[in-house]
């Protein structure tokens, strides 16, 4: 068992090793990379694309049957030839900013004119002009610029162009194509075999006529003095030492049944083959298939006239049918549908075959394998869901719908339970025994010898978790179930849960509980990016900060996951990056990861890191391949482009915009201007926005949008400048592009136009002011005459406001008048209580007198007692105030009292005399004083009085007095 699996590690590393110098290389020999189709009704050209090129802006160019197609990664523009043929061949010649291209009986260039539109001007009528005889030029099929000639090859005759002049050779033998390689051009000559030419001479080369039966589509230096040879339908050559002999390989095999239709080389260490039956191959220079590429893998034909590798080293495929686009300068590949992968859950390495649980089952493919053309193959036993695929103790485990299978030789060897299953862990402390998480709680496996049973489930716990986020320390089982964090502690017999403490919060400072993970073989809690460990002894949470300063500068992440090789892979949004371990610290890597965005399978990480060279993360559509050995240079600093300025008057492209001479003055009726913008960003474009302003009509940048047009209306005159930016999918913006324009002011609004109004407007003050000093003249008179009136209105006004005032004074007088006289009737009334009171003593101290024994008394006692009674008496006999006090009462109220008999004639006198004691507003003692009656007469008086003039318990009864009065 020790010597297998030494021998397995053998393999492993071999495969690793070689595979990594491939990676590190470009091409990727796993997986397939990124692959964008655009398909005819997007580029609005024809089907077949024959020639490719890019110029020094990053702008694409495809020779179409429709004529010419440019691309600036956001719009699709044509042009067309004079002949309106298919263009063949093309050649851009950044110096100049010229595009030769060739048709059929027709070559010249495209160049921009002043107001940057690519204008065609032709170079095949110049040689029609001076050579009449000669009418058939054939198509031309290349183009290349050498030893300062541009030459146009057609199968008849090669074109030489240069300083404007225009001369030509024609073929005694008839050429196929031409090939420029390592600064050497070649012809094949139908007869001779392969030519050089230099200095206007054609030299054949020894030993290459053996190949004349057969159309040579490309020419490789794979080294100096090594050249492969793909020809249409005999396969692979290499001329080496004046000879040619077949070029057996892997490659040559491939291309004898699939045809050839030329290629390209990518940065010199692989070769891209193109076929006519079954897509690309991507070799090493040893001939070995490195990539496949075809239609059952994402291209949309399988025929493809031309390869070209751009400047950021990324494949374009002219096809038959259509372009493609292909992701080749990436660390990413992928394994999808033609992979027969669906959404992955898990992956991982065991016996030298990788397995993958995805939602239609667990598949499996031989680590050591080829991966170009093999697709993974499924386990047998599984159909269903599967959500993990474990080692645990030796032992292969997957957790699926259809229950915990036991694997092994590629097949399910044991179902130990058919309940659901997310998991499985080992558990500490108990050496044999694993903990499952089942659709309904846990369970407990025994492994015996070479198998594993089924012992019991756990009682205590029987929730449905639906994640897997579960970890097992020493001490207890800890399950993240959002929103809270379960604390349980097993029975040494594993039976039960003994305790289940459950945690809404581990912080006091942060609510609530965002992911478990274990990192460097602990187990932490994390909430808002702070991250925790728990402590037994203590019974508390405690933060690590040391782990949390890492995550400082991270947005709020709700997966954290450490690999084999120590780094800590996190997610936030859909979104994925690494902290890269290196030499004890971290590096962030986020950037490379945008692209993933959306396609994670959300709540469901999956990272399985094999070796630095290989990581492998699950997708909702498949699985991804990450190499961080390939450098990061492929995420470079975009270029954003104002691809057209425009205004009613007229349109001006980009290469006149670039150009600093060029000054725009509009006038003001083209207040009304547009932009486009652009930029070439191939990879990931659906990703890439722009922000803009213009300044000072806006202050800020826009928020960031997938729009490329900008219009802006009714602009005030001024000098304006646009700026543009672009962010690509990887998060990097790029400086800004600018263009500055005036907008010119109206006729009206002019200097010579507000001078000519100072003009006008001082003649018209002079004309006003003299008009207003007429009117001035005219109105004083009239003003005049108006004030008079208005003085003998305001006299009488005044007069009648006096009389009126006057009148008003009386009424105060009046009313003040009587204040004082009720004021003296209250002073009235109180001395005639007092006389009241003051007679009562008196009264009281007659009888008291009248009761005393004057027997007892001398006689001169007795005769002043009998004066001092005799006194009393007369004094409380001659006071007349009270009759007083009702004469003066009646005098006072006699309106009053004559309106109150009025409306009510019932009333009797001496209700009459209640309801002016309540005039007085005197109080109920008072008026029982003044009636001689009790408090509670008084009270029964009123109700009767009340009663007697009709009120309701509502109504007021001083009030309603106060009224008639």
């Amino acid at each position: 068992m020790n010597f297998k699996k030494s021998i397995i590690r053998i393999y492993i590393a071999i495969f690793t090793f070689a595979f990594t110098i491939c990676c590190h290389s470009q091409a990727k020999k796993i997986g397939t990379p990124g692959i964008k189709n655009y398909k005819r009704n997007e580029y609005k050209g024809g089907t077949q694309n024959w020639d490719i090129d890019q110029d020094k802006n990053g702008n694409m160019y495809f020779a179409n049957n429709s004529g010419l197609l440019k691309f600036d990664g956001t719009t699709w523009f044509k042009y067309s030839l004079p002949n309106n043929s298919a263009i063949r061949s093309l050649k851009i010649d950044n110096n100049s900013g010229r595009v030769y291209v060739g048709g059929n009986n027709e070559f010249g260039y495209f160049h921009n004119n002043n107001k940057g539109e690519l204008i065609y001007h032709s170079l095949s009528d110049i040689f029609k002009k001076k050579n009449k005889n000669f009418k058939n030029i054939n198509l031309i099929w290349k183009i290349h610029f050498y030893q300062g000639e541009v030459i146009f090859q057609s199968f008849t005759k090669v074109f030489f162009f240069k300083n404007n002049i225009l001369r030509f050779y024609e073929s005694k033998n008839k050429f196929q194509f031409s090939f420029l390689i390592n600064n050497k051009l070649y012809f094949q000559d139908k007869k001779i075999g392969l030519v050089q030419y230099s200095n206007e001479k054609f030299s054949p080369l020894k030993g290459t006529n053996s190949i004349n039966n057969s159309e040579v589509w490309a020419m490789f230096p794979i080294s100096n003095n090594r050249i492969i040879l793909a020809t249409l339908e005999n396969g692979l050559f290499i001329y080496e030492n004046n000879t040619i002999r077949s070029w057996e390989t892997e490659a040559n095999n491939y291309i004898l049944k699939n045809s050839s239709l030329g290629g390209c080389m990518i940065k010199n260490k692989f070769i891209v083959f193109n076929t006519v039956l079954n897509g690309i191959i991507i070799t090493d220079l040893n001939g070995k298939i490195i990539q496949h590429l075809n239609r059952q893998k994402g291209i949309q034909n399988n025929t493809i006239l031309k390869s070209f590798v751009d400047s950021k080293n990324n494949l374009w495929l002219g096809l038959d049918n259509g372009i493609t686009f292909i992701n080749e300068n990436s660390p990413f590949t992928y394994f999808d549908y033609s992979y027969n992968m669906s959404t992955v859950y898990c992956s991982i390495v065991h016996k030298n075959t990788l397995y993958v649980a995805t939602n239609q089952g667990l598949f499996y493919h031989k680590w050591t394998d080829s991966f170009v053309d093999e697709p993974f193959k499924r386990v047998e036993g599984t159909i269903a869901q599967a959500w993990n695929i474990q080692l645990i103790d030796g032992a292969l485990l997957c957790a699926s719908n259809s229950g915990a299978l036991l694997i092994e030789n590629n097949r399910v060897s044991k179902v130990l339970d058919h309940n659901g299953y997310f998991g499985f862990l080992s558990i500490p402390n108990h050496p044999n025994y694993i903990i499952g998480e089942s659709y309904n709680g846990f369970s407990i496996f025994k492994k015996n010898d070479n198998t594993i049973t089924f012992e019991n489930s756990v009682a205590g716990f029987e929730e449905t978790t639906n994640t897997f986020e579960t970890l097992l320390d020493d001490n207890f089982l800890w399950l993240k179930k959002s929103p809270y964090l379960y604390q349980m502690k097993l029975s040494n017999d594993l039976k039960k849960f003994e305790q289940i403490k459950i945690h809404s919060k581990i912080s006091n400072n942060f609510e609530g509980i965002g992911s478990i993970q274990k990192i460097n073989d602990k187990i932490y809690f994390q909430t808002k990016n702070h991250f925790f460990r728990y402590s037994k002894e203590q019974e508390i949470f405690f933060e690590d900060s040391k782990i949390s300063s890492y995550f400082k500068k991270i947005p709020t992440v709700n997966t954290v996951i450490q690999d084999k090789l120590g780094n800590i892979w996190y997610c936030y949004d859909e979104t994925l990056g690494v902290l890269e371990r290196k030499n004890n610290d971290y590096i962030k890597k986020q950037a490379p990861f945008s692209n993933l965005s959306g396609n994670l399978v959300n709540n469901y990480i999956s990272i399985n890191t094999i070796d630095h060279n290989n990581v492998f993360i699950g997708l909702t559509e498949g699985l991804a391949h990450y190499d961080f050995g390939i450098s990061n240079s492929f995420i470079t600093k975009p270029k954003a482009f104002i691809e057209s300025f425009s205004f009613p008057e007229d349109t001006i492209s980009y290469e006149s915009l670039i150009n600093p001479n060029n000054k725009y003055d509009l006038s003001y009726s083209s207040n009304h201007v547009k932009f486009t913008f652009s930029s070439p960003i191939y990879d990931n474009s659906e990703n890439i926005s722009y922000s803009y302003k213009l300044e000072p009509f806006e202050d800020n940048w826009t928020k960031w949008s997938p729009s490329t047009v900008k219009e802006y209306t009714n602009l005030r005159e001024g000098t304006y400048t646009m700026k543009v930016k672009v962010k690509n999918s990887y998060g990097v913006e790029s400086d800004p592009e600018i263009v500055n324009f005036t907008i010119l002011p109206p006729w009206y609004r002019h200097p010579l136009a507000f001078i000519t109004y100072l003009i006008l407007a001082g003649i018209g003050i002079y004309i006003i002011s003299n008009r207003i000093k007429l009117k001035i003249r005219k109105n004083k008179y009239y003003e005049t005459i108006e004030q008079r009136r208005l003085y003998l209105e305001k006299e009488s006004k005044i007069r009648q406001e006096q009389h009126e005032l006057e009148k008003e004074i009386e009424k105060l007088e009046n009313e003040k008048l009587q204040i004082k006289l009720l004021s003296k009737d209250k002073e009235l009334v109180n001395h005639t209580l007092q006389v009241a009171k003051k007679n009562k003593i008196l009264n009281g101290i007659i009888h008291k007198l009248k009761d005393i024994n004057t027997n007892s008394f001398d006689e001169e006692t007795k005769a002043q007692f009998t004066k001092l009674n005799r006194s009393i008496i007369k004094e409380v006999n001659t006071d007349k105030s009270w009759k007083d006090l009702e004469k003066h009462l009646k005098n006072v109220h006699f309106d009053f009292l004559k309106k109150l008999k009025e409306k009510h004639p019932s009333i009797s006198p001496r209700e009459m005399d209640l309801a002016t004691y309540l005039l007085m507003n005197m109080s109920t003692k008072e008026i029982a004083e003044f009636m001689n009656i009790s408090t509670g007469g008084v009270e029964l008086a009123r109700y009767r009085l009340r009663k007697k003039l009709g009120l309701n318990q509502k109504e007021n009864l001083i009030g309603y007095l106060m009224s008639i009065k």
